[in-house]
């Protein structure tokens, strides 16, 4: 069942939630028989009246665990799936601009075809087949390396999640070099038995 917006906002503060009260349990249980030795030796007297006038009753159940808690059993995805979205999503936006002047746009758009659904697919052909595009790149003798890294998760479903991703690309054109940084929304949906990217946009625009 895919999360409503208030699902995952309440998702999310519980993990933050349960972390903070983790930290703190270990925390306090790591301080207080230091603060209790430290109590009872310099006032005696009150610490005892003090325990004679106050009953507490004794704590049942088993005590808490002090084990590491699995995250990905409150996702509505594995661990798997999530390595799986984000290799996808990096490497789709360095092949995305990966390219050359002298490239076939068909052989461009043919190394971005098993990361991308159909649609997108064709989209990318279409604007990289531009007179316009090719003209300029040709022109210019441009040719575009790229590397991409992730930056985070925007936001997440059952079958969709949003990345943030930077790409990093190294541009010769017109026979200059420079380096030029953007980052991007890439959404991933489930494909079949993988993901691919359904839609990708600069961040500042992109889906939030």
């Amino acid at each position: 069942m895919d999360l409503t917006d208030r699902q995952r906002k309440l998702l999310f503060a519980g993990l933050v939630v349960l972390l903070a009260a983790a930290g703190v349990f270990l925390t306090i249980g790591g301080g207080t028989g230091e603060h209790a030795r430290a109590t009872h030796g310099n006032t005696p007297s009150a610490t005892a009246s003090a325990s004679s006038a106050t009953s507490v009753p004794p704590v049942t159940g088993p005590p808490p665990s002090s084990g590491s808690y699995d995250i990905y059993s409150l996702l509505p995805f594995t661990q798997k799936d999530f390595t799986a979205a984000a290799n996808v999503a990096r490497s789709f936006i360095a092949a995305y601009g990966t390219y050359r002047f002298d490239e076939d746009p068909k052989t461009y758009v043919g190394r971005l075809q098993g990361m991308v659904t159909s649609d997108l697919a064709s989209q990318l052909e279409q604007d990289s087949s531009a007179a316009g595009v090719l003209a300029q790149r040709q022109q210019d003798k441009e040719v575009s390396t790229s590397d991409a890294q992730l930056d985070s998760l925007r936001d997440m479903g059952k079958d969709q999640l949003i990345f943030l991703v930077t790409e990093k690309q190294h541009i010769t054109k017109g026979g200059n070099t420079s380096d030029a940084s953007r980052q991007y929304a890439v959404t991933v949906i489930r494909s079949g038995g993988g993901w691919v990217v359904f839609a990708f946009a600069p961040a500042d625009v992109g889906d939030k």
